[in-house]
This record gives structure tokens, sequence and C-alpha cells, in this order.
């Protein structure tokens, strides 16, 4: 496979319908109840959903969630707000984590 990253490869999920059709159906139907208006407007979910993917880096889902998003009213400007708390957790993750490397530093020095 050289490369992962190709929309041609979504048809390897027709493999995952094949071998297990009820909990493939099942995933679709509870994604679609997960992005529907509830106490958070569906544009408001699907900003969410962007900065998860941008976030995990699935390009994928990355298209999806923005065009999703636009079609749900989310304008140019959401899209930069999103984009930069994607960026801030993504560096919040190490800026927190560092904590871990000092604390086996300092735990090594220590033996």
């Amino acid at each position: 496979m050289n490369n992962f990253y190709d929309a041609s490869n979504v048809k390897h999920l027709r493999k995952l319908k094949e071998l297990k059709p009820d909990t493939f159906r099942l995933y679709l139907d509870w994604n679609k109840e997960v992005f529907k208006e509830g106490a958070l407007p569906a544009k408001t979910k699907q900003l969410m959903a962007v900065v998860a993917a941008e976030i995990t880096q699935c390009p994928w889902c990355i298209e999806d969630h923005t065009k999703r998003a636009k079609d749900a009213g989310a304008t140019e400007a959401e899209l930069a707000e999103a984009a930069f708390v994607a960026m801030a957790m993504r560096a919040g993750g190490a800026f927190a984590h560092s904590c871990i490397s000092f604390g086996v530093f300092e735990e090594h020095g220590h033996k």
C-alpha cells in the first residue's frame, strides 16, 4: 500500500461491512445520532469533530467534518478559531506531558 491516505482506500471499509454487517450498521447509526442537534448545535458538534480530526490527523475526517461544518453554517472565521483550538490542545498535550519527562528524570537521578 503506497499511500495510506489515498481516498480510494475507503473501499476497504466494505470488508468491515462484509464481515460484521450488524456492527457496521450500528456504528453508522450511532455516529449519525451523535451529530444530531441536541444540547449542542450540530454546527458546534461538527466544529468539535474538525478539531478532533486535526488533532488525530485523520485527513478523511478533516475533509468530511469540515464539509459538514460548512453545511451546518460554520464560517471560515469559526473554522480558523477551531484550528487554533486544535493547535492549543495538541501543543497543550505535549506541554502537560512534559511533567512526566521531568518526573522520570528526577526519579532516575535518585537511584
